[in-house]
């Protein structure tokens, strides 16, 4: 079957109307864990079967539907072989195809459910959408079953979204309040949703779901997905092979503040043009990162300022108490920190002091590794697969002598071979060298050469022998920081696989 493809994208612009009231607050039309089996004698399609497929697959046969799962991949297993799904091989409920498909399956389905990684312009779901097709995103499916009661607080962005989500998570969990921490960090909302569909009760296990939601899990339009809080900590140009233009891409992330509940609290940060354009025509108190109303953060006091009328919060956080590397993460806490306030769930800013010295970050995110026996810290910052991320690491560092390992494949746009590799070049200049590697180290360096470093530069084949040249570069009170600026697909599964070998390299003699 040939499928057409569609044009999906379409927006309308109106005037943002703030809202002055935290009371201003609209029911969230979603069922409560009780109603077990509200698919039954329903079919879903499910498209994708990574963790996030996988799922909601799950959670789909839970719910009492048949399931359709469906997979490009060739070389994935079927789930009515896997033993997670054991209980559901009777040979009705569950069948999977992998390869090519029949695209007139999914017309027969009473319900499409996407994984984010699957984009609306394949296997014809553009168009299932304009002809008005059930079609839903695994974090939309999931939310139906959330219960009414559990409040939900949404971030997304370019950049750090994994450790604040991972912050308020933390900060939550030192308070005792019980938390789901997930989404497109570790666990799925559909594991959240089935758990309240296995276990249901009138009390739900945890009060607060901590969602990250990348811009995938947004390119269709939510509806039960309600947040309390939601939080757009910033943008620059990244997946535009998927989005397009940075218009479409600010677009699809503020589709987070579609359909805010209670508090309706919507950090955005201050004078980003695309977003500032974006947010017209949605409902929500907002709050600025970086001014007021909002949060003000002062990395050289370590303080952060909030001043939000509209939700009743003025206050201030001590941030002198933090142990993790990186004055960004200053502005990660302040943001996690006015977030928790956002929920109106009885938090306030003393309790939270309380909570600073206790939060880490995730794994490859400035993450300090070892201190060997040279007096040389190793930090892990493999997460950076982009320069806006390697850049706000080195602003974070200042105060440190750093030997910088950048490389791996960088990600060409707009026809720019080095994809602005000039703009690390002031932070850079304060650090001891800078080794590159991989497949795009040779072009890294030149750029950087060819635009003013002042500091030494060596071009190296892999990450191996940048380590090697690293350890010979470093003195007694220096960090040698993996802060790649690129992804990592030329050499390692992905940046954890890249963070995991940095370690081990990193303890070895």
């Amino acid at each position: 079957m040939k499928l057409h493809a569609c044009n999906y994208y379409k927006h309308e612009t109106v005037t943002l109307k703030p809202i002055h009231s935290a009371k201003n607050t609209k029911p969230r039309t979603i069922k409560s864990c009780g109603l077990k089996q509200d698919l039954q004698g329903q079919s879903v399609a499910v498209i994708g079967l990574g963790k996030s497929g996988r799922a909601a697959a799950r959670l789909a046969l839970a719910r009492g539907a048949s399931v359709l799962a469906i997979d490009q991949n060739q070389n994935l297993g079927h789930l009515e072989k896997d033993s997670f799904f054991e209980k559901y091989n009777d040979g009705l409920s569950l069948r999977t195809i992998l390869g090519g498909f029949d695209g007139e399956l999914l017309k027969d389905v009473d319900v499409v459910v996407v994984s984010p990684g699957v984009s609306v312009e394949s296997y014809g779901l553009a168009c299932l959408l304009q002809s008005g097709k059930r079609v839903m995103s695994e974090l939309d499916f999931a939310a139906q079953v959330i219960p009414r009661s559990i409040k939900i607080l949404a971030v997304t962005g370019t950049n750090g979204k994994s450790t604040v989500v991972t912050f308020v998570g933390q900060m939550l969990n030192h308070l005792g309040i019980e938390a789901f921490v997930g989404g497109n960090l570790g666990n799925p909302l559909s594991e959240a949703a089935f758990h309240c569909i296995a276990l249901p009760s009138s009390k739900p296990k945890f009060q607060v779901a901590v969602v990250e939601v990348s811009s995938y899990q947004m390119e269709i339009p939510n509806k039960y997905f309600c947040p309390t809080v939601s939080v757009v900590l910033n943008l620059t140009p990244d997946h535009l092979e998927r989005h397009k233009t940075m218009k479409n891409y600010a677009l699809t992330k503020c589709h987070l503040f579609s359909h805010m509940v209670n508090t309706k609290l919507g950090l955005l940060p201050f004078g980003n043009q695309h977003l500032n354009g974006a947010i017209k025509g949605h409902r929500f108190n907002l709050a600025w990162i970086g001014d007021f109303p909002g949060v003000k953060i002062d990395t050289e006091a370590k303080t952060a300022s909030f001043e939000v009328p509209a939700v009743g919060v003025v206050s201030q956080l001590q941030l002198q108490n933090m142990k993790v590397m990186g004055r960004h993460n200053y502005h990660n806490a302040a943001v996690a920190a006015l977030s928790v306030l956002g929920l109106d769930i009885g938090v306030d800013v003393e309790a939270l002091n309380s909570t600073i010295e206790i939060l880490r970050t995730p794994p490859h995110r400035m993450q300090i590794v070892h201190r060997d026996i040279q007096g040389v810290t190793w930090v892990d910052d493999s997460k950076a697969t982009n320069i806006e991320a390697t850049c706000t690491g080195l602003m974070g560092l200042k105060g440190h002598k750093c030997v910088i390992l950048l490389g791996g494949q960088a990600k060409v746009l707009n026809g720019q071979e080095s994809n602005g590799f000039e703009k690390l070049i002031e932070p850079l200049n304060h650090h001891r060298c800078v080794i590159t590697f991989g497949y795009s180290g040779v072009l890294i360096r030149k750029t950087l050469v060819n635009n003013g470093l002042s500091i030494p530069c060596f071009a190296v084949a892999n990450m191996k022998d940048a380590v090697n040249h690293a350890r010979r570069m470093a003195t007694n009170g220096d960090a040698i920081v993996l802060s790649p600026g690129c992804a990592s697909f030329d050499e390692f599964r992905n940046f954890e696989h890249r963070g995991m070998v940095f370690q081990e390299l990193a303890f070895s003699a």
